[in-house]
């Protein structure tokens, strides 16, 4: 079923607030994510602005902003940003759309995208990612997660609200080769199991990748 902006729009401003319950304070119980975000926050310190792209209700841009992070977060759902805003003050937030954004080229240190990815069609993934690569600095660095398979998971409900969803999951082959064919370099490719109390019974990827120069 083909997904488009305006389902994924709709449907996370349905969710919004059940998504801040369940999902804003979750990286207290993901160790390794912490770990990877430190790395990132690390490599991105007085650098520049980074771009949390897909943010929902901004824990991850709260984790990078706490660790000295000069970085806005960006969603489609103008409920998440309200969330966000809410949530995080001092932190900027904006609407957008990460396939088409709202930044001159070359002018972002880094790009974060948790499982932010995953709305997209594959034919689509590696126009997102040369986007992304559009915005970036040479050499700017690019984290991205998702969700690892080949399979599209479609939702018609969640909690309780109606929603119009696909989730696409990648494998970690076809991610780099999407990532090589949008113009970044590979540094890195972690993989881990999920954690049953807090997770979604999936695998997960993280990937650090580059800026081609």
């Amino acid at each position: 079923m083909e997904q488009n902006t305006e389902d994924v729009r709709k449907s996370y401003n349905q969710v919004a607030d059940e998504y801040v319950s369940r999902v804003y304070h979750e990286l207290e119980h993901k160790p390794q994510d912490c770990e990877l975000l430190d790395r990132f926050a690390k490599k991105m310190y007085g650098l520049g602005f980074v771009y949390d792209l897909g943010c929902g209700p901004g824990h991850v841009t709260r984790y990078l902003s706490e660790r000295g992070v000069s970085i806005i977060g960006i969603d489609l759902s103008s409920r998440m940003v309200e969330q966000a805003q809410k949530l995080n003050p001092g932190i900027m937030f904006q609407t957008g759309n990460m396939a088409s954004l709202d930044i001159q080229d070359g002018s972002a240190a880094g790009i974060v995208a948790f499982y932010s990815i995953i709305h997209f069609p594959r034919e689509q993934v590696v126009s997102v990612l040369r986007e992304f690569r559009r915005v970036l600095q040479p050499g700017g660095l690019l984290f991205l997660a998702f969700h690892q398979g080949q399979e599209v998971r479609h939702m018609e409900e969640w909690w309780g609200q109606r929603v119009r969803l696909d989730f696409a999951f990648f494998t970690r082959e076809e991610m780099e080769h999407c990532l090589t064919q949008a113009g970044f370099e590979v540094d890195e490719c972690i993989e881990r199991e999920p954690i049953a109390e807090f997770e979604v019974p999936t695998r997960r990827a993280y990937i650090f990748a580059r800026k081609r120069i």
